[in-house]
């Protein structure tokens, strides 16, 4: 098969691309920068930004097969900034597959788009979008989403994944945040709460692009639609954290600030880094994060996908504990 994954030499994206590499795919790559690690194994690698059509569209001549996995994440930011990336770059993929025959496109979203700030327990792909959003990140994923699921068609087949919290060696984001703030000691629970949230080790998110992309080739009524993704198995959060930080050596969360105090606290933060530079240590998404319950109902993934979590939570730590382990000086 011949594929383009947008947003290779991030974290799922490169580990997306490194399966594909493995069972003799063609991979192209577009990202900002080289990748010579993924050229190495075999990648062609382009230089492009996704707010470039032009760029977007000589990426995808010739594939077959479009992961798109790129986006702007994270918890602060302008909002045009997180749109012409995540919106306006999801326009010019879609654009660029219809011009060029892609006959499939597995698009990487997430489970935010139905968080409204409210425990979301068991919950399956009926669940609507969320009425409100307190980040720039759910509401452009939310939107880019819809412009794929909508442009689903006999010409191109599309589909929707969204895993939860991936997590892993090399994660830059939701392992590399919790052991930053556990390092510096700025981790605290909220309230006394400890809710259950679901988590993606790296591999099984995916394997679940690889698995859908085979299955839209045979199935191509598949489309359209959207599936949640994880490991199947929620834990309390901070277990989790916990386990996290154990697996670095760091000692664990017992620290605890009301609730009240948190969330008065979010605010402060982001009305004052209007103003400032960087990301505000605190905001009105993560509290609700760190403060509710967020699992997700995967059947529709299983029935549809054949989708099956292989690395459990404690195998994955393990994996996480020898990774850390051989970085350490």
């Amino acid at each position: 098969m011949r594929c383009l994954v947008t947003g290779g030499g991030g974290f799922l994206g490169g580990a997306i691309a490194r399966r594909l590499l493995a069972r003799a795919d063609h991979v192209r790559v577009l990202g900002r920068r080289p990748y010579p690690e993924l050229a190495a194994l075999g990648a062609e690698c382009l230089a492009g930004d996704l707010r470039d059509p032009a760029a977007v569209r000589r990426a995808a001549a010739g594939c077959e097969t479009v992961f798109h996995a790129a986006a702007k994440v994270g918890l602060w930011g302008r909002y045009a900034d997180y749109y012409e990336t995540n919106v306006a770059g999801t326009r010019h993929v879609l654009d660029a597959c219809r011009q060029e025959g892609v006959r499939a496109l597995v698009f990487t979203g997430s489970p935010s788009v139905v968080l409204d700030g409210r425990d979301c327990e068991g919950v399956d792909e009926s669940a609507p979008y969320a009425g409100r959003y307190d980040s720039h990140y759910s509401r452009t994923k939310a939107l880019s989403e819809e412009l794929v699921l909508c442009a689903d068609s006999s010409d191109l087949a599309t589909v929707s994944l969204r895993p939860h919290l991936i997590w892993g060696p090399g994660d830059p984001n939701v392992t590399a945040r919790i052991l930053e703030r556990g390092r510096a000691g700025r981790l605290f629970r909220l309230g006394g709460l400890n809710k259950l949230v679901d988590t993606t080790y790296v591999d099984d998110a995916a394997e679940a692009h690889l698995l859908a992309a085979s299955r839209l080739s045979v199935s191509p009524s598949l489309g359209g639609r959207a599936y949640f993704i994880s490991a199947g198995d929620p834990r309390p959060i901070w277990d989790v954290v916990n386990g996290i930080l154990a697996a670095a050596g760091l000692p664990s969360v017992e620290r605890s600030v009301p609730l009240w105090a948190a969330r008065a606290g979010a605010l402060a933060c982001e009305a004052a880094w209007r103003m400032l530079p960087g990301e505000p240590p605190l905001s009105r998404f993560l509290v609700a994060q760190l403060s509710t319950a967020h699992w997700f109902d995967i059947g529709a993934a299983r029935r549809d996908l054949g989708y099956r979590p292989s690395v459990s939570t404690e195998e994955g730590l393990r994996r996480l504990k020898d990774w850390l382990c051989g970085r350490r000086p």
